[in-house]
C-alpha cells in the first residue's frame, strides 16, 4: 500500500457524503502523509472540492472504460478503492493518476470561480487585449491555481526516487495539463431581443466530458517505458525512457507506463481482475465492446427483457406534453462463465482475422487477444519467426507474427484499412 494513493477513499463511501454535513478532520483522512496533512490542515476549505474532483475522476473512468474488460470497477468498504489493479505500472494505472488529477485541478478551478471558497476567486492574469467586437468581462476561470492545489496535494506522496513515483508524477501532470490545453473563451451576448450589442468573454474550462475523451485517446497510445537504475549523490535512482527508439518519445501530454495489463478476462483476486462473466455485451460491434472481444471468446448468452417505456407523446398547448406507457421487448447479450471454442497450437482461442490488407508488397492481417492489443501477421514462410499460433488464409497458408511491433494498442474495426494503419505507425 506504500504506493497507492489510498486518500481517494476521501471520494467514496460515508466520508463523501459526509463532507457537506461535518467538519473535516484532516487527521481522520486515511492515507495522508505529512505534506497532505499539512496542506489539509491550512486549506481545509478547499479539501471537498479535492475529493469531489476526485469523485468526478472516477465517474469518467467508468463512463470510458464502460464497454472494456476492465471498467474501472472500485471496492466499497477498501482503502484501496480499485483494488490491486494499481499495484502495477499498467496504462490503466496511468489513465487513474491522470484523470484524477486532472479532476481535483477541475474541481478546485471551478470551486474558485463559483465563489465557494474564499481564498480564491477569478483569474486577472490572462486577460490581455480584447478582441474585434467582444470585451473581457464575467470571471475567468484561475486553472493555475487549480492545478497548483492539484500538483501540491496528489504529487507529495510521488517524492521517493523510484520508478513507479517518476511514472504517477509524470501521468498526474499530463491529466493537469489536458485541462490547461482545453481552455476556451467563452462568450455572452447582452442587449434588447439578444441583439449583442455587446459581447463578453472569459476563459472557461470545458466541460470534463472532453477531458476524459482527450485521456482516454491517451490510453490508447499510450508509451511504454523501460526502467534504468543510476546512481546520484543521494543513492540509487530510478527513471523511466522509452522502450521503442522508433518510435517518437512521450511528450508532457502522453501518459506513460512500465508493465504489461493482464487481460482482465478472468477473476484474478492477485491482480484485481473481475472478469467479463455475465458482463453485458454488443452484439452488433466488432470493437472491444462486442461479443466476440469484451466476452474473450468463450461465447454468449441471450435473453428477453421487458421494459416499460414512454411513447406516442403528444404536446398540447398550453403547455404540457402527455404520453402512453408502452411495453418493449429487447435482448440482452450476456458473456459466457465457459468457453467451447476451438484452441490453436499455443494453446489460446481460436484467433479471428479483424482486418487484412497489402504492404510492402505482402499480405499481412491483424487479430486481437486481449483488450485492444493488436498483433500483425505476415502470410507465407516468415523471415521473422518460425512459429504461427494458428493464424491461416483461406487458402490455408500460415501467417506468421511480426515479433518486432507486437504487441500494438489500436482500436479493433473490420476493413481496417492496414495500409494507413501501417503508414501512420511507421511515420
Amino acid at each position: 500500500m506504500a504506493s497507492y494513493p489510498i486518500w481517494w477513499s476521501l471520494a467514496v463511501g460515508h466520508q463523501y457524503t459526509s463532507l457537506g454535513t461535518q467538519p473535516i478532520l484532516c487527521s481522520s483522512i486515511p492515507g495522508l502523509v505529512p505534506k497532505q496533512l499539512r496542506f489539509c490542515r491550512n486549506y481545509v476549505e478547499i479539501m471537498p472540492s479535492v475529493a469531489e474532483g476526485v469523485k468526478i475522476g472516477i465517474q469518467e473512468c467508468q463512463h470510458q472504460f464502460r464497454g472494456r474488460r476492465w471498467n474501472c470497477t472500485t471496492i466499497n468498504d477498501n482503502l484501496a478503492i480499485f483494488g490491486p489493479v494499481l499495484d502495477k505500472a499498467t496504462r490503466e494505472s496511468a489513465f487513474v493518476h491522470a484523470i484524477a488529477s486532472a479532476g481535483v485541478a477541475f474541481a478546485v478551478t471551478r470551486a474558485c470561480s463559483e465563489g465557494s471558497v474564499t481564498i480564491c476567486g477569478c483569474d486577472t492574469r490572462r486577460k490581455g487585449p480584447p478582441g474585434e467586437g467582444w470585451k473581457w468581462g464575467g470571471c475567468s476561470e484561475d486553472v493555475e491555481f487549480g492545478s497548483m492545489v492539484s500538483r501540491e496535494f496528489a504529487d507529495a506522496r510521488e517524492n521517493r526516487p523510484d520508478a513507479r513515483s517518476a511514472m504517477n508524477r509524470h501521468n498526474n501532470e499530463a491529466g493537469r495539463v489536458s485541462i490547461t490545453d482545453h481552455m476556451y473563451l467563452k462568450c455572452k451576448c447582452h442587449g434588447l431581443s439578444g441583439s449583442c450589442e455587446v459581447k463578453t468573454c472569459w476563459w472557461s474550462q470545458p466541460d470534463f466530458r472532453v477531458i476524459g475523451d482527450y485521456m482516454k485517446d491517451k490510453y490508447d497510445s499510450a508509451s511504454e517505458m523501460v526502467v534504468e537504475k543510476h546512481r546520484e549523490s543521494r543513492g540509487w535512482v530510478e527513471t523511466l525512457r522509452p522502450k521503442y527508439t522508433f518510435f517518437k518519445p512521450p511528450t508532457e501530454t502522453d501518459l506513460v507506463y512500465y508493465e504489461s495489463s493482464p487481460n482482465f478476462c478472468e477473476p484474478n483476486p492477485e491482480t484485481g481482475s473481475f472478469g467479463t462473466r455475465d458482463r453485458i455485451c454488443n452484439l452488433t460491434s466488432h470493437g472491444i465492446d462486442g461479443c466476440d472481444l469484451l466476452c474473450c471468446g468463450r461465447g454468449h448468452n441471450t435473453r428477453t427483457e421487458k421494459r416499460k417505456e414512454k411513447c406516442h407523446c403528444i404536446f398540447h398547448w398550453c403547455c404540457y406534453v402527455s404520453c402512453q406507457e408502452c411495453t418493449r421487448v429487447y435482448d440482452v447479450h450476456t458473456c459466457k462463465h465457459s468457453s467451447n471454442a476451438a484452441a490453436t497450437p499455443d494453446g489460446g482461442p481460436e484467433r479471428k482475422c479483424y482486418g487484412k490488407g497489402t504492404a510492402w508488397k505482402k499480405d499481412f492481417c491483424l487479430t486481437s487477444d486481449y483488450d485492444t492489443t493488436i498483433h500483425l501477421w505476415a502470410k507465407g514462410v516468415s523471415p521473422y519467426s518460425s512459429s504461427h499460433s494458428g493464424v491461416t488464409s483461406s487458402s490455408g497458408i500460415p501467417y506468421h507474427r511480426v515479433p518486432w511491433i507486437d504487441p500494438i494498442y489500436w482500436p479493433v474495426h473490420r476493413g481496417l484499412n492496414l495500409r494507413f494503419f501501417l503508414m501512420d505507425l511507421c511515420r
